[in-house]
Parts: structure tokens; sequence; C-alpha cells
């Protein structure tokens, strides 16, 4: 399996997609304080992952999905501070929202099964040609005000 046909990876590029086009109607100053900060932490989530991917060892790989979850944590916070000075819609806070929360479990995920105790040498192959079930998905941790 490669990187982009990892299903926690492709919703993340996704947010950083809607987080760009939500942010490219606001005006010079909210783009310029809160617009700028919300984009960088949401393409930072599959940066992260994308970086960890591409790292040699597993343990450098988990390492990277931890950022990429603080930076999901980040957009979070960002999105709440956008909804609380009325940047944004109620129903795009909760559409954003439930798609972090969607991407936060499948990330938990996705770290818990990197390195597991059935593999704990480094494989002859690739990280991109093992499968992650969706067995291993389990709840995110809460949204502030949930």
């Amino acid at each position: 399996m490669n990187l982009e046909e990892l299903k926690v990876y492709q919703l993340s590029m996704k947010l950083g997609d809607s987080c760009w086009k939500l942010v490219d109607s606001w005006n010079y100053f909210q783009k310029d304080t809160i617009g700028k900060q919300l984009v960088r932490s949401a393409d930072s989530v599959a940066a992260n992952l994308s970086e960890g991917y591409g790292r040699f060892h597993f343990k450098e790989n988990r390492q990277f999905c931890f950022y990429s979850r603080g930076s999901l944590f980040e957009t979070k916070t960002w999105l709440v501070k956008a909804s609380n000075r009325e940047l944004i819609s109620n129903d795009i806070f909760d559409q954003l929202r439930n798609e972090m929360n969607e991407i936060g479990k499948m990330l938990n995920g996705y770290i818990k099964s990197i390195g597991n105790k059935n593999n704990l040498e480094e494989p002859e192959v690739e990280y991109r040609n093992r499968n992650y079930p969706e067995e291993f998905y389990f709840e995110a941790l809460p949204f502030p005000n949930d």
C-alpha cells in the first residue's frame, strides 16, 4: 500500500484543501491572523503523515504521526477561534469538526498499528505494502465543547 492509498492521508489532504478554500474568502486581517495559522496547521496534518511515511524506521514514522495528531488538535483550536469570532457558520464548523474527529480516530488507529508487537524488527518490505484494517480505528479524543 502506498501513502496515497491510506484513507487517513486522503482525508487529511481534503481537510487542508477545505480550510484553504474557507480562508480564501476572508478579508486581509482575518487571513493574516487566524487564516494563515488555520491553513498551516491543517496542511501539517497530511504533511507530517507523508514525512513519517517516507522515513526508514517505524519509530520515526510513528513520531511524525504524533506530530500530525498535534497539528490536528491545533487545527481544531483555530477552528474554534474562527467560530467564536463568527468567521465561519455553525454548519461549516460542525462539518469540519466531524471530519477532524474521523481523522483523529483513523490516525490513532494508524499510530497503534505501526510497529506493533507482531513486527518488532524493521521489515524488509517498506510500510506502503502493509494493510491497516478498519478494526484498528477507535474513538478520537473529544473535541472541545463536545
